[in-house]
Parts: structure tokens; sequence; C-alpha cells
């Protein structure tokens, strides 16, 4: 019988992104046991996928080697290293088992980078190279989004929190200010304007993210927040409630994508070539053709021009439009 371990360990939008190579190994072989390996802090995007038979986490400061030994307790017949860091390549040494990895295309994100050239030829989302290191199992893609299974609990503590709060879930819009990076925040006026257009709109914007996010989320008056409130999952139940999300190159972006909730992006010093654009989803990606981006792959804390254009020139009216659309 197979036995398949994969392996993704970070981040939020990262791990929401395996699930469609998930989905397409349960269908094709359905006896397999497959297990996923991830961070702690994010077995809630996986936790209740039923394509999984469970989910093993990586510990808070746990030795990969230790981790290792429990993997190797199942016995994989297959290891698909998902995440191609220092970590996930000492389990193809410590794990016995016939592993894979994929092509993260770092010298064409570079150049695109330094050189503004596009070099990648075909435009693959990250969830279809995802699926290169799953190519002696015969799985193909199949169209459809990425899977972000919410349970029962977390479905209760939202729709009770609604009823709470006095609002009807037809009229939510989820707002996400927060990211790690500054160059990936769209300013915080703005979302306070994009915010007043929804409620006079007769929509309720409610703020998720982090306890870090919550600094933000004061910034902006007459919103409700549960910023640092919320869990993964408790998240992903309101975002399953929400008409509309509207979020920066973020994970909750892809968590909106995840169930089924259409999308407003904002991309700034990011672009679509790098493969996390919204997948196989209703959504919509507000960007400004400029001649210097992409900066960097991930974002950074300062706008290298001094300007930051890429976002500040994304205006409310053009976002409050995109997300009227998606929502009807």
């Amino acid at each position: 019988m197979l036995s398949i371990l994969l392996v993704r360990f970070s981040s939020i939008g990262d791990v929401i992104l395996t699930t469609p190579l998930v989905r397409a190994l349960r269908r094709r072989h359905p006896e397999a046991d497959l297990t996923f390996v991830t961070k702690r802090v994010l077995v809630p995007l996986v936790s209740e996928n039923p394509n999984l038979n469970r989910v093993v986490a990586l510990e808070p400061d746990e030795p990969v080697r230790h981790l290792a030994r429990r993997l190797k307790s199942l016995a994989p017949t297959h290891g698909l290293d998902l995440h191609g860091s220092l970590r996930s390549r000492a389990l193809r040494f410590l794990v016995p088992g016939q592993w894979a990895g994929y092509r993260k295309r770092k010298l064409a994100r570079g150049w695109l980078i330094s050189t503004k050239l596009d070099w990648y030829g075909t435009h693959t989302p990250v969830p279809e190279r995802y699926f290169e290191a799953a190519r002696h199992l015969d799985v193909k893609p199949d169209g459809g989004p990425p899977d972000f299974a919410i349970g029962a609990q977390a479905k209760t503590r939202v729709d009770e929190w609604i009823r709470t709060e006095g609002l009807a879930p037809h009229s939510l819009a989820v707002l996400a200010p927060g990211a790690a990076h500054v160059t990936k925040r769209w300013p915080a006026g703005h979302w306070a304007a994009l915010a007043g257009r929804f409620t006079s709109r007769g929509m309720t914007p409610v703020i998720v993210g982090g306890t870090a996010d919550r600094g933000i989320a004061s910034q902006i008056d007459g919103v409700r927040s549960v910023a640092g409130t919320f869990s993964l999952q408790e998240t992903g139940a309101l975002l399953a409630r929400a008409r509309v999300a509207v979020s920066g190159d973020t994970g909750v972006m892809h968590m909106a994508t995840g169930v089924g909730t259409p999308v407003v992006a904002l991309f700034g010093p990011t672009v679509r070539q790098f493969g996390f654009a919204p997948y196989q989803a209703p959504s919509t990606v507000m960007e400004r053709t400029l001649d210097c981006r992409p900066c960097s792959a991930m974002g950074s804390n300062r706008c290298p021009m001094g300007h930051h254009r890429c976002l500040d020139d994304i205006a409310p009216v053009d976002v409050d439009r995109a997300a009227e659309h998606l929502a009807k």
C-alpha cells in the first residue's frame, strides 16, 4: 500500500496551496495512507481535510531528527518535499522512502526582480508546481480551487459571534489589512475609505488577522475586528460566511479561495508570475503597471523607490467596484 508523506512547514498560503495535490492523490489512490507534515501552529489549516489520514506536527524547537523518528514509524513509501528548505531536505536523508521535490524557479524569479525581464516562460501557478513532486504517482490538477475544510466547533463559534454582534451573515465583508512585510500593506487610510464605502452599501466590514495586525486594525475607525481573537479555523469559518474578502498578497487571500469566498487581491511588490495569485477561484487581482515592479519576492520593510506607488495608487473606489462585482 502507498504511504505518502507531504511536507510543507510554512506559511499559511503555501500550505493551503498544497491541497489540490492532496485531493488529486486521494482520488487517484483512494487506498493510500496520506500524512501531512507541517508546523504545529499551521496544523488547523489541514486538520479537517477529509483527504488526509493524519497530520503530523513539527513542535516548536523540535529537532528534525526527532520528527524523522516519528515519521519513520509510519513506514512511508513516498515523500513529497513541498518546501525545499534545509529542514525538509534533512528529512529526505533521515526518513527512508522514494522522495521527490519541485522546482521553485528561483533563477527566473531573481531575474525578473533584478532586470524586470520575464524568463518564466509558462506561468505555472504554485499549486501546479507542487505536482512535480508527485510525478511518479500519476496525478494531475483537476482544475479546482484549494481546500480549507472547517470543523464544526469553529463554525459554531463564528455563528455565535455573528448572532451576538447582531449581524446578518449575507452582509459580511472580510478585510485583511495586515502583512508580514511593510511593502505588502495597503495604506490604512485606503482601508478606512473602503470600509466606509462598504458600510454605505449595507455591508459589514470585519478585520481579520493575527495579534500583530491589531495595530493597523485600531487605525480603521468604525470597523469590527477579530484580529488576534479568532483562530485560523475560526477565521476560515468567518470567511466562509462572508460575501467577499479583500486581502493583500497574503495567506488570508488563499484561505478565502479555500472556502469558496470571492476575493479581491491587492498586489504591490510581488507579481502573478511568482505563482501565488488566487488559484482557480472567483477573484480579481488589483495591481498597477510600474517599471519598478516586482521589487522583491516576499515584500520588504521599505519601498526601494521611496514612493510605494504600487499599492498607494490602487484607489479604494476601484477596489470597492471590484468587490461589488464579485459579491453579486
